[in-house]
């Protein structure tokens, strides 16, 4: 004689389309205010608001974006490595592009995991730059911002107030 054993179902399958949790709002309203910080660094540089980059030194002026950064690292431990990097037109655009290409990517909800990769990159690439760290031994906003990057990328969190769950964006694996 058979033994029937009745199991509770241990995992419910949930399209993220259909069923929101307060935890994909959070993840939403993160990956937007992320996204907000690098265009709005875009921005400012670009135009010279006058927020961090007076119009003077704005990059339509023929200010470079990189300079003031990069310039300011020399006597850091990889100091003479960035400084050569600064004002140099194609680290100006990369940069530049970078900032942009991050920005409106995170905050549409589009492309969330490359933007969380090029995001990750250039952040870890800030963080090398300012070593050593002055107010902690390892641990700063950039390493945070790059963590945060990366639960983005992790929780597919375009989908959620984004353009994510756009039919285009689900069908195509690099667009989410």
């Amino acid at each position: 004689m058979a033994t029937t054993i009745n199991r509770p179902m241990t995992h419910i399958s949930v399209d993220k389309a259909e069923h929101k949790t307060p935890a994909d709002y959070v993840w939403a309203l993160a990956r937007i205010s992320l996204g907000w910080i690098f265009l709005w660094a875009f921005l400012d540089k670009t135009f010279g608001w006058g927020f961090a980059t007076p119009a003077a030194k704005a990059w339509i002026n023929g200010g470079s974006p990189t300079t003031g950064f990069l310039k300011g690292t020399g006597e850091n431990a990889l100091g003479g490595l960035f400084s050569a990097l600064a004002g140099q037109a194609w680290v100006d655009w990369l940069f530049m592009a970078g900032l942009a290409g991050v920005g409106l990517a995170l905050v549409l909800g589009i492309g969330t995991r490359i933007a969380a990769g090029a995001g990750t990159a250039m952040l870890l690439l800030m963080w090398a730059a300012e070593l050593p760290l002055t107010t902690n031994p390892f641990m700063d906003d950039h390493i945070v911002y790059a963590i945060v990057l990366i639960g983005l990328a992790l929780a597919g969190a375009g989908g959620t107030l984004g353009l994510g769950n756009l039919p285009v964006v689900r069908r195509t694996p690099w667009l989410r």
